[in-house]
C-alpha cells in the first residue's frame, strides 16, 4: 500500500491492519519535509508557537528556554502514556498507526519525514504498540498515542511475532533503528485520533456487513410466515426515493429471487405486522447511518488534524481545533439508534415466528429447535441494544483546569457501535434460527428464493456442525412425547 497524496479509503486502511506492506512515495516525503521546514523556520525565529516554544494545556502561554525545548517533544511523549484496562487489540493498533502515517503525510503535522519512516517501518515489521484500552477522551487520543510514540523512542512496551517486550528490544528485534525527536515530532505522533479512527474504520465495515446479514435473515422470516411482498415493488421506493430504502428493497428482492412470495396469491394477508412491514425503512435507515459514519471516517482518516497545524502556503503554524472528530463521533451515536431500530424489527419479528410455530399440528413440530431456545435470550439482548443506543458524545468532563472543557467522548462512541454491532449479529442469528425451525415444520421442502435457499442451507449446516444433545436430554423429550419419533433434529 502506497501512501500518497491521493485519499486513502477505507479498504486501503483494512488492508494494511490486514497486513499490507506500507511504503511512502517521494511526493509524499518531500511533503512532509515542506512542512518540517515551516517547523525548523519557527525555531530559529523564537516565534511562541503552542507545544513547540511553549507548554501546553493550561501552561500553553508559558515559553520554553531553549534548553527546555530540546527535551519538550521527549517530555510530552513520556508524560501522556497513561491508561487503564485491558490493551487494544492488535487490529486496532495496526489501524492507529496506519492512520497516524497517512495523516502526516497530508503535510500539516510538521512531523520529519523519519517520523513516518519509523511508523511505515513498525508496521512492515509487525511491532505493535501496547497501550491501554481507556485514556482517551476523544480531543485528540493522546494518551494511547503516546503510549505508541514510546515505543518509536525504544520506551515503553511493545509485541513482536507474539512476544510482548520493551519497546527497545522489540526495535532491536525487528532491526529498526529508534526515533531521535525534534522539532514537532513528539506533539505530532501523539496529538491525534488514531486510535478512534483506526477502530471507527473496522466498525463501519462490519456496520456494512450487518446491515446485509439484517436482509438475509428479514428475507428468511418473511419465507418463514410467507410474507406479502408488495413492500419490495420498485414503486415504494420511487414514491419516497431515499437510497438506503431503495437498496435494502433491492437487495430483499434479489435475495427472494425465484420464491413463490414473489407471485401474488389471494391466500396471503393484504398487510404484515409492522415488523415485516416496514424492514426496507429501518434497514434503509441503518444502511443511512453506515453510509454517514463511512463517509465521516473517510474524511478524518484523510484530514490534517494537527494542533497546531502547518500551512506550508502560508509558512505559518496554526491553532486551531481539527483534533476534535465531532462529526464522526455523532455519527456513531446516530448509527447504534439505526442499530438499535434494526434490532427492534428482529426482536419483533420473532414473536411473529414464534406465533407460526404452534400454530402447526403438534405432530410436525420438531422436538429440538435451537431458534425456540434462544428466544428468551433474544428478548434479553434487545434491552441492551437499546441501553448501546444513548449518545456518547455529552459526557466528557471538564479537563485541566477547565482549559480543555469539551470533548467528543469518540473512542467511546466507537467502543459502543462496537458493541452494539456484536449484540444486533446474535439477535439476528437467533431470528435465523427460529425461522429454520418454522419452516422444518412444512411437510414437505419449502420453495425458498435462491438467496433464501442458500441462507437457510447455510443456517443447517451451522446447526448440523452444533454441539448434539446430550443423552439426558433426548430421553426426557421422549418421555414428554411417547407417540412421537425424537431424533437429533426432530
Amino acid at each position: 500500500m502506497t501512501i500518497t497524496q491521493a485519499p486513502l479509503a477505507v479498504e486501503d486502511l483494512l488492508a494494511v491492519v490486514d497486513g499490507a506492506r506500507v511504503e511512502l512515495d517521494d511526493a509524499t516525503r518531500a511533503r512532509i519535509a515542506a512542512g518540517r521546514a515551516v517547523v525548523d523556520r519557527a525555531l530559529a525565529d523564537g516565534q511562541p508557537v503552542y507545544g513547540l516554544t511553549t507548554q501546553v494545556g493550561h501552561a500553553r502561554n508559558t515559553r520554553l528556554t531553549e534548553e527546555e525545548i530540546l527535551g519538550e517533544q521527549r517530555f510530552l511523549v513520556i508524560s501522556h502514556g497513561g491508561g487503564i484496562g485491558p490493551p487494544l487489540p492488535t487490529p486496532i493498533v495496526r489501524a492507529a498507526l496506519a492512520v497516524r502515517l497517512n495523516g502526516i503525510a497530508r503535510g500539516g503535522s510538521g512531523a520529519s519525514v523519519a517520523v513516518a519512516e519509523i511508523l511505515a517501518a513498525m508496521l512492515n515489521a509487525g511491532v505493535h504498540p501496547v497501550a491501554a484500552g481507556t485514556a482517551s477522551v476523544g480531543a485528540a487520543d493522546v494518551s494511547q498515542m503516546a503510549a505508541m510514540a514510546q515505543v518509536t523512542i525504544g520506551l515503553g512496551r511493545a509485541e513482536y511475532r507474539g512476544e510482548v517486550v520493551s519497546g527497545a528490544e522489540a526495535l532491536r528485534r525487528a532491526g529498526i533503528a529508534p526515533l531521535e525527536l525534534g522539532g514537532k515530532d513528539g506533539l505530532a505522533l501523539i496529538s491525534a485520533n488514531g486510535v478512534s479512527v483506526g477502530q471507527a474504520a473496522l466498525v463501519v465495515a462490519r456496520a456494512a456487513a450487518v446491515a446485509e446479514a439484517a436482509d438475509l435473515a428479514a428475507a428468511l422470516s418473511m419465507e418463514a410466515i410467507e410474507a406479502n411482498t408488495s413492500i419490495l415493488q420498485p414503486a415504494v421506493g420511487l414514491a419516497k426515493p431515499i437510497r438506503g430504502q431503495v437498496a435494502a428493497a433491492d437487495h430483499l428482492r434479489a435475495v427472494l429471487a425465484g420464491s413463490p412470495l414473489l407471485v401474488p396469491a389471494a391466500e396471503r394477508s393484504v398487510q404484515d405486522p409492522l415488523s415485516f412491514r416496514v424492514v426496507p425503512q429501518v434497514h434503509g435507515a441503518l444502511r443511512e447511518y453506515v453510509t454517514a459514519a463511512r463517509d465521516a471516517v473517510t474524511t478524518e482518516l484523510n484530514a490534517a488534524t494537527d494542533n497546531p497545524l502547518v500551512s506550508v502556503a502560508d509558512q505559518v503554524l496554526v491553532s486551531n481545533g481539527n483534533f476534535h472528530p465531532v462529526v464522526m463521533t455523532i455519527a456513531h451515536d446516530a448509527l447504534r439508534i439505526a442499530l438499535a431500530q434494526v434490532g427492534q424489527l428482529s426482536e419483533r419479528r420473532m414473536g411473529h415466528l414464534w406465533d407460526a410455530f404452534f400454530r402447526h399440528p403438534a405432530s410436525s413440530l420438531p422436538t429440538v429447535g435451537y431458534g425456540l431456545q434462544l428466544r428468551y435470550p433474544a428478548a434479553a439482548l434487545f434491552p441492551e441494544l437499546k441501553q448501546l443506543a444513548a449518545p456518547a458524545s455529552l459526557d466528557t468532563p471538564p479537563l485541566d483546569l477547565d482549559v480543555e472543557d469539551h470533548g467528543t467522548s469518540a473512542p467511546l462512541s466507537v467502543r459502543k457501535t462496537d458493541a452494539a454491532l456484536g449484540l444486533l449479529e446474535d439477535l439476528l442469528a437467533i431470528e435465523l434460527l427460529l425461522a429454520r425451525d418454522v419452516l422444518a415444520t412444512a411437510p414437505l421442502p419449502p420453495a425458498l428464493g435462491a438467496g433464501t435457499g442458500a441462507v437457510l442451507r447455510t443456517v443447517e449446516e451451522a446447526v448440523a456442525a452444533a454441539e448434539p444433545y446430550p443423552d439426558a436430554v433426548h430421553r426426557a423429550l421422549r418421555e414428554r412425547f411417547p407417540d412421537r419419533p425424537v431424533t437429533r433434529d426432530r
